[in-house]
């Protein structure tokens, strides 16, 4: 068959269409890298079930690409070459700006759009570049231990297909597809229920120096990632954007929070966290700890302990679920305790930080301009994100 020489505008078009449906295709396909050189000039034909077949002429060289279903994540940034930091969607109100996460006002009073850049943070401070396809990887993660988990408490997801969501926010699917969720809105706790499995990290440090985590006395004698006898609730502060949060005992929660939300948070998330680990560990993977965020919806039951201006309310859990950004994954290979472990969340990004120089104090930069990351470090941060998804969700939703 003879190919055909079209115009530039339409290999433009054809090239717009081919990652338009590498996105669409992200949840559960199978990509193969195409062959050949770049898209100079070529054509296109949509066939059975969202293959695309693309054929290139460039210096008498004819390659075919068949693109087939499988997962995008597993193409190292082909969805997406660059990290995507600064997102931008004209017509829907910005509420919030996180550390990751944009928060948008949607024309259904009662929901809100989360979307997930891939900015990422260390220490409380966001990093000058982001990570590509990290908020992709966030999204999925979350969406899979929100249907896992969803028996133990209810989620604020809606729905995370754009094709689902309002008018206002479709118009926006070839920026937010993979990476968005619609959820309802909630009134969001001032408290990050983290919970711990094993003793690492700043818990690690303060029983060094103190005998104690958040204030709660252990017993002597633990060394660095051991296994604690049972999974403790240690919760912290949820801080502005730009502070750092800080671990209280858990009678300071109950008195931020009130007792009756406090015992609900709590039992939440560790039957949260005692779930998700015995999974994840038939999957290879240790979770040392994880922080989890709860907030208040309206509930139908008028008798529901807990009361916000006289308004009966529903204990929801919010935000994300289990990813490399809220949690410690570490390989079950080659664990051992008595010292820091390999991983596959953003600690290997903390260690970097560190060793660079920075403490606190330095949060803009030895010379005020922030941080950024070495190319590097930001392809294997990448790798162990990827490697965390596979692992633990061997490719599902």
């Amino acid at each position: 068959t003879k190919v055909e020489q079209p115009s530039m505008e339409k290999v433009l078009e054809v090239h717009a269409l081919y990652i338009e449906e590498l996105k669409r295709s992200a949840p559960s396909n199978e990509l193969l890298h195409p062959s050949g050189g770049s898209l100079r000039r070529g054509h296109s034909e949509v066939m059975a079930e969202g293959d695309i077949r693309i054929h290139v002429e460039s210096s008498k060289l004819l390659s075919l690409a068949t693109i087939k279903r499988r997962s995008v994540l597993n193409l190292n940034q082909m969805s997406s070459p660059e990290a995507l930091t600064d997102i931008t969607l004209d017509g829907l109100k910005l509420l919030s700006r996180g550390k990751v996460r944009d928060v948008y006002e949607t024309s259904d009073p009662t929901a809100l759009l989360f979307v997930a850049s891939d900015r990422i943070s260390a220490y409380d401070v966001v990093l000058n570049n982001g990570i590509p396809n990290k908020g992709e990887i966030l999204t999925k993660m979350s969406l899979f231990w929100f249907e896992k988990l969803k028996d133990v408490i209810p989620n604020h997801l809606i729905t995370a297909e754009v094709d689902e969501m309002p008018a206002d926010v479709q118009v926006h699917a070839n920026v937010i597809r993979g990476r968005s969720m619609l959820v309802k809105k909630a009134k969001v706790l001032p408290l990050e229920a983290i919970t711990r499995g094993y003793i690492t990290g700043s818990a690690w440090a303060e029983y060094k120096s103190k005998g104690t985590m958040h204030g709660i006395k252990l017993p002597e004698g633990l060394r660095e990632s051991q296994k604690l006898p049972e999974p403790v609730f240690t919760p912290s502060t949820k801080a502005e954007a730009g502070q750092h949060d800080e671990n209280i005992h858990p009678d300071e929660a109950k008195r931020l929070v009130g007792a009756a939300i406090y015992e609900r948070v709590s039992s939440a998330a560790l039957e949260l966290y005692t779930r998700a680990a015995e999974y994840a560990k038939t999957r290879g993977v240790i979770i040392a700890d994880t922080k989890f965020e709860f907030g208040l919806i309206p509930s139908q039951d008028s008798n529901s302990p807990f009361v916000l201006e006289g308004q009966p309310m529903e204990v929801i859990l919010v935000d994300e679920v289990l990813t490399p950004d809220s949690s410690r994954f570490w390989p079950v290979d080659g664990y051992t305790e008595g010292k820091s472990q390999a991983s596959f969340d953003k600690q290997y990004l903390r260690d970097w930080l560190t060793k660079v120089g920075f403490v606190k104090g330095l949060e803009k930069g030895p010379n005020g301009q922030g941080w950024t990351i070495d190319t590097n470090v930001v392809s294997e941060t990448q790798r162990r994100y990827e490697e965390a998804l596979n692992r633990l969700t061997d490719g599902r939703n």
